[in-house]
């Protein structure tokens, strides 16, 4: 639809803004305008008053208003040309608008229909109120703006439109294409004096004359609105740090595997440097990584749903990572018991690693990743140690039983989903052997204060020795240097010719290795006790062996023999008493 024939009413214009209405005329007596829809607008728009104000002053909605938006935000780069007698004359543009329908007469419908309604309910609450009633009144003190509030405020769309209100229009009349006025103001886009300008030879090459006239834009880029602050592409997010393109993108995911983190890290970048940043706002659970709470909130921040400040909920959510690391399932009901969070707090915590299954609970996201945590035993073990950590000040804070803290017993059907693995085995098994330890170090004090009256002292090379009487099974488990090549220390026999075990041939460097891990525990063994018996040396080496976790390489069977030659050439020297006794003693 053209509007060259529509009669134009009224022009006003805002410079600075470059913004232009134009009021045009709309034919009532057509046939494809609906009179009453015409009169039901004027009347919701003006009421019943007619004044100057009016926007219809025949009470009929016979005209509508068009309203300029800026076609182009940078107009550096555009001209407008006039091709004239072999000649092109360039005008340079400051802005090129383009002309839309506005509807600010819906705007002010509404708000005639609010003012309605707010005259009726004041008349309504005078009449039930007295004269004398007092009204309370609320006091507030605004808080100094922040810059980032500042520039909120500044992007927000009411400080644009308060903006735009301030600048008063300028009254405009309006000439048509074929009128005269406007023949005349386009004679001004030919160069009025040519013979003045100053002629120049062209010295420019194409390419830079080409350059000359479409220059790159700069002020484009900078003129660009600005981002959301949780809107980051890769390519910007890879200029950054790489420990700030970790955070950035863990507050984002909440919960990552390892290999997939790496998978969005720039190409070379090594797997040692990631797992040093991951571990600064991260934190591993079921083999996965897991954002820190103090990372999701931070300081002097509060929760949008209670209003519990951030401290409070880094401890709650601390709790829920906490169970997830005990086993697949969380109950929402029991952790908002525990922690004493709302709901809605609550739910914010699952939602960002778990998954809710209906009459189940809520099962962490990812699967148990145990490829990670075959791959770097380290770093498992550091992060086993601090969720250590996190528990204790987890029971402190939440009295958990030690029934809380254990956990569930998972049946046949879930065997498959166990998140914690020999850790705990090895673990019980430490505390029993600590046990056994305690019971025979007791046992053994018992025996010594039943002989004291027939024990005597022997000196042997400056070495005061307390000579004990011994059971049949220690005399059965000690023997002298002359039978040991067949003895066994922890049970397992080795064929010493063969170099076999129970696990199969034993290469040269298990045998390096084995020998590496006696020599550390006879070592550890002799700076704490300066005497021993062969038998007390085999009972403590028993010992430790219960506190090593399945298939290490000392399984793999010790002879009596190999545990003496490790003690004789750590620097400790065979002292030979009157009974039956094999003590070693280590060299000053």
């Amino acid at each position: 639809m053209t509007y060259d024939g529509v009669p134009h009413l009224a022009a006003r214009i805002k410079p600075k803004q470059q913004k232009v209405e134009i009021d045009m005329a709309i034919n009532t007596m057509s046939p494809n305008y609906c009179r009453s829809k015409g009169e039901q607008i004027a009347l919701n728009v003006d009421g019943t008053s007619n004044d100057e104000t009016s926007t219809y002053s025949t009470k009929l909605m016979d005209k509508q208003t068009f309203s300029s938006i800026q076609a182009a935000s940078n107009t550096n780069r555009y001209a407008a040309a006039l091709y004239r007698k072999g000649e092109i004359h360039l005008t340079p543009l400051y802005g090129i608008l383009q002309l839309r329908p506005s509807f600010t007469y819906l705007d002010k419908a509404d708000t005639k229909f609010k003012e309605r309604e707010a005259a009726n309910d004041a008349g309504d609450s005078s009449q039930d109120e007295g004269e004398d009633d007092v009204k309370q009144v609320t006091v507030r003190f605004s808080r100094p703006e922040s810059e980032q509030a500042k520039q909120r405020r500044v992007q927000s769309y009411e400080f644009l439109q308060k903006k735009q209100a301030e600048e008063s229009w300028v009254h405009l009349h309006y000439c048509g294409v074929k009128d005269s006025r406007s023949e005349h103001e386009r004679q001004y886009l030919l160069c009025q004096n040519p013979g003045m300008t100053e002629n120049t030879e062209l010295i420019k090459s194409p390419s830079e004359y080409l350059q000359m006239l479409m220059p790159p834009s700069v002020e484009e880029e900078t003129e660009k609105p600005v981002a959301p602050s949780n809107v980051l592409s890769m390519a910007q997010l890879r200029t950054l740090p790489l420990a700030d393109q970790i955070k950035i993108l863990m507050k984002n995911v909440k919960v990552i595997p390892f290999a997939n983190l790496m998978g969005l890290m720039a190409a070379g970048t090594e797997s040692i440097t990631v797992l040093r940043c991951i571990q600064q706002v991260a934190l591993l659970v079921q083999g996965n990584w897991v954002v820190k709470s103090d990372v999701v909130y931070p300081k002097e921040s509060s929760s949008p749903h209670s209003g519990v400040p951030a401290e409070v909920l880094c401890r709650g959510r601390d709790y829920v990572m906490w169970k997830f690391t005990q086993d697949r399932w969380v109950v929402r009901k029991e952790v908002a018991a525990v922690t004493k969070l709302c709901q809605e707090d609550v739910k914010e915590f699952l939602d960002h690693m778990a998954i809710p299954r209906i009459n189940k609970g809520w099962e962490f996201m990812l699967p148990y990743d145990e490829d990670f945590m075959k791959k770097h035993p380290d770093v498992v073990q550091r992060q086993t140690m601090l969720w250590k950590g996190i528990q204790a000040k987890l029971e402190k804070v939440f009295n958990l039983s030690k029934e809380g803290v254990m956990p569930k017993k998972t049946d046949a059907s879930s065997a498959p989903y166990t998140v914690i693995s020999g850790d705990q085995v090895v673990n019980m098994a430490r505390v029993k052997a600590k046990e056994n330890q305690a019971r025979l170090e007791k046992d053994l004090q018992r025996k010594r204060e039943q002989t004291k009256q027939t024990s005597h002292v022997a000196v042997v090379a400056d070495v005061h020795i307390k000579e004990e009487p011994m059971s049949d099974e220690e005399s059965m488990d000690t023997s002298t240097y002359d039978n040991l090549n067949n003895g066994l220390v922890n049970g397992v026999h080795t064929d010493e010719n063969s170099h076999e075990s129970v696990n199969g041939p034993v290469s040269k460097g298990d045998k390096d290795l084995i020998a590496k891990e006696l020599n550390e525990f006879v070592a550890s063994i002799f700076k704490k006790q300066y005497v021993l018996t062969m038998s007390e040396l085999k009972r403590l080496f028993n010992l430790h062996l219960a506190s090593l976790p399945p298939g290490h390489t000392l399984f793999s069977g010790i002879s009596d023999k190999m545990l003496q030659e490790t003690v004789l050439t750590s620097g400790c020297k065979q002292i030979m008493v009157p009974v039956s006794i094999l003590s070693f003693q280590r060299k000053p």
